[in-house]
């Protein structure tokens, strides 16, 4: 009888690792919809002033030398005013974040489940037979977060609007949201590559990461059965992967959107101007305050979902 290969080995060493194939419908689809909803609802409550601040830094072109100077940046033209209405100025567009933050986690967080249960169900032997069973399941939950990442540029206009609003309220010249759609039409989707070429590895580092970590730190056969803390770190680990592996095309993806709907740049040239007056550097730009801003509140929406969709499965 020949000696189990270094792959069998690592499979039955400690606990035996699970297949991807059982990877398959383990949550209904109410308690996907209301765990992905509701992590979206308290994202949003907590974290918009976090968010618009992330964008502002980004659009910024050039150095910030001085804090007037960020003060500037970040509060506009309420720089000057008084604490509550520098505050309050952090709100922008905060219809636009609703609707497209709710559907985002809804389809991101809910989604994803789905997507993994189709490649469970018709590819997991074949991520276990590639990766070995506990690396192929986690490589099969990223391959899912990285497909439903892709689709995320089905809303769009909502990130487009909800940025605008944050970064240059000018673009909308006093035009109502209905208008602008009619008027701009599939200018919407400008920038529509970008975003998928971003979504596509901060997705897969995001659900993979997570993966991996209940995998490998944990050594979950069940990923739902983690506990709220084994999720929070969980999470922490995806987020941070997501963050880094996605800067630079987040940068690129922002400066497309927040110009204004009648002087639109290509991402080419962005990234042309980019390098030539800004240096390699500034596709990092704003990554210190993505982590420890827009950092914890991925944390936070991704822990929570990943809370209260297995919740929401036993009491629904």
């Amino acid at each position: 009888m020949s000696p189990p290969s270094p792959k069998d080995a690592a499979n039955t060493a400690g606990n035996v690792l699970s297949g991807s194939s059982k990877e398959f419908k383990k949550e209904s689809t109410s308690a996907r919809l209301l765990g992905a909803g509701t992590a979206g609802i308290a994202e949003l409550t907590v974290f918009h002033p976090v968010d618009t601040t992330a964008k502002r830094l980004m659009s910024n072109h050039g150095k910030i030398t001085s804090a007037s100077q960020l003060n500037s940046v970040v509060f506009r033209e309420k720089a000057s005013a008084g604490v509550g209405a520098r505050f309050f100025s952090l709100f922008p567009g905060l219809g636009y974040a609703a609707a497209y933050k709710v559907l985002q986690r809804v389809y991101k967080y809910g989604g994803q489940p789905f997507v993994r249960d189709y490649l469970a169900k018709n590819h997991g032997d074949s991520f276990d037979r590639t990766f070995g069973k506990g690396t192929g399941k986690a490589i099969m939950h990223a391959t899912a977060g990285s497909l439903i990442g892709i689709g995320e540029i089905v809303i769009l206009p909502l990130d487009v609007l909800k940025i605008k609003r944050q970064t240059n309220p000018e673009a909308f010249r006093g035009r109502g949201v209905l208008r602008i759609v009619k008027d701009e039409g599939f200018g919407l989707y400008r920038g529509w590559g970008w975003t998928a070429a971003r979504n596509a590895p901060g997705s897969f580092a995001l659900f993979g990461g997570s993966a991996f970590a209940k995998e490998y730190i944990y050594k979950l056969t069940d990923y739902n059965k983690a506990t709220w803390g084994q999720n929070f770190v969980a999470s922490i680990a995806g987020a941070s992967a997501s963050l880094i592996v996605s800067a630079p095309l987040d940068v690129i993806k922002t400066r497309i959107q927040n110009r204004n709907f009648d002087n639109p740049e290509t991402g080419f040239r962005i990234v042309s101007n980019m390098v030539k007056n800004e240096g390699m550097t500034s596709f990092f730009k704003g990554l210190t305050p993505k982590l420890l801003m827009t950092g914890p509140k991925l944390v936070f929406s991704f822990w929570l979902a990943q809370t209260l969709i297995p919740i929401f499965n036993n009491v629904l």
